[in-house]
């Protein structure tokens, strides 16, 4: 009797101590000790139970050890998914990791069921994944932040070979230029290659000790990769386009870069294979959605650029002051167009980089919002009286147009088709003439 007295006496007072044991400190996810002194003290319970198991009879039984691990367990377990909950820093995420696979091979070395520890560890994978996805957010908007948007120069061989190390390009008509010579894209191109890469190392890291299968880590590194692409590069890139003091320089090195960052996505597919091994062929293998980040960032920067060409042009046809009452016309087109086909003329060079569709489409696109707005001008409420001196002037404005249309400001047009963009206004002012001219002739 009095064994038994004492038996129970002693497991009673044990499983107090063990929910004492099991009781985290309220400030244990701020630093990585606060986790090391709280698995210990866990660890040494459970050893102590283990070796009084294994030295006396009858004291603790399997069943008894086995219950008071149960409810450890599930206690350790809602513990760390609080507290890991709280933590920013992917380092201590990935430190925590490491003690929680710590912990669960020492424990499963005393024959401790652990299984459900390395399903909580998949959990804290996701949280990780939020983690590294949050610090590569700021990485990506300080290389965005201080590019400076111009195409990269190199001076000398070894510059050039430093570059392409870093990132996959290939030119066989810049090779062969002398130097000084410079890439087609800037800085920002193999910086955030670079810290893609990094990103998958990140990830890998995680996946160590986890006793996962080779597509199990491949799966993982791509899907945390593609959110990596799809949502936090994405945003970056999008926001750059979007700012309010993005000028069209920047527009179009945007446009060359994600070209080139695009073209890129094969050879992150193979960096991944030579880590895990999974041939993309594989059958579950996720593609990764790259290049679709790109041309969306792509197709936002195109628009972004007909939209600044369009306000660039408003800004020049506020100045235009016609006196609509002039006697004579001057002798030739107004300053103000002089200065906005100037202006368009030395843009359109700036775009000789960029995809064929895209430099036609701005030009169109310009041509065409400069000839609705110059017909509004003439059509306007405000005119209620014209003398020929001032469509004759007018005219001169319409041939300055339409010579620079034909100057083909922006290869790759068929025949006429840029002029086209004019005829409209060509048949207006000339409507808007015969009339005139009727009028004062039966005047």
């Amino acid at each position: 009797g009095a064994r038994e007295t004492f038996e129970n006496y002693y497991r009673k007072q044990r499983r107090k101590q063990a929910r004492l044991v099991l009781q985290p400190p309220s400030n244990m996810h701020e630093t990585l000790d606060g986790y090391r002194k709280y698995f210990n003290q866990i660890v040494g319970f459970f050893v102590v139970e283990d070796h009084i198991l294994h030295t006396t009879q009858g004291l603790v039984n399997r069943a008894y050890i086995d219950e008071l691990w149960e409810m450890a367990l599930s206690k350790t377990i809602a513990a760390l998914r609080t507290h890991s909950s709280y933590c920013s820093d992917p380092s201590l995420v990935l430190d925590l990791k490491n003690l929680i696979v710590l912990f669960a091979d020492t424990l499963q070395g005393y024959g401790f069921p652990v299984n459900q520890l390395f399903d909580m560890l998949l959990e804290i994978q996701d949280q990780y994944s939020e983690t590294l996805l949050k610090k590569w957010s700021g990485v990506f908007r300080n290389i965005l932040d201080s590019d400076n948007y111009s195409p990269i120069p190199v001076t000398s061989e070894e510059v050039y070979k430093k570059i392409v190390g870093q990132f996959p390009f290939q030119d066989a008509e810049l090779e062969k230029q002398p130097f000084p010579k410079k890439f087609p894209f800037s800085e920002f191109v193999p910086k955030v290659y670079n810290q893609i890469k990094e990103f998958i190392y990140a990830c890998l890291k995680f996946s160590e000790d986890l006793h996962l299968s080779s597509t199990e880590v491949d799966d993982m590194i791509r899907k945390s990769t593609n959110l990596l692409l799809t949502r936090t590069l994405s945003n970056c890139l999008q926001n750059v386009i979007k700012r309010k003091n993005v000028g069209l320089t920047e527009l179009v090195q945007i446009i060359i870069n994600t070209t080139h960052l695009e073209k890129s996505c094969k050879f992150l597919e193979e960096f991944i294979t030579n880590i895990t091994n999974v041939l993309p062929e594989t059958v579950h293998t996720t593609k990764l959605y790259g290049t679709t980040t790109f041309k969306d960032a792509r197709h936002a920067a195109e628009e972004e650029i007909y939209t600044n060409l369009n306000q660039k042009i408003d800004q020049f046809l506020q100045l235009a002051d016609y006196d609509w009452m002039a006697m004579e016309p001057g002798s030739k087109a107004s300053d103000y167009l002089v200065d906005l086909i100037g202006f368009l003329r030395s843009t359109f060079a700036v775009f000789t980089h960029l995809p064929g569709k895209v430099a036609q489409t701005a030009c169109m696109s310009a041509c065409k919002h400069l000839s609705t707005s110059l017909m509004q001008l003439l059509l306007e409420a405000e005119v209620r009286q014209l003398t020929l001196g001032a469509l004759q002037q007018f005219n001169l404005d319409v041939e300055e147009c339409e010579q620079f249309a034909r100057s083909g400001p922006v290869p790759g047009f068929q025949g006429d088709t840029l002029q086209l963009a004019f005829i409209d206004l060509r048949q207006v002012s000339l409507c808007v003439f015969v009339f005139c001219f009727s009028f004062k002739m039966c005047d």
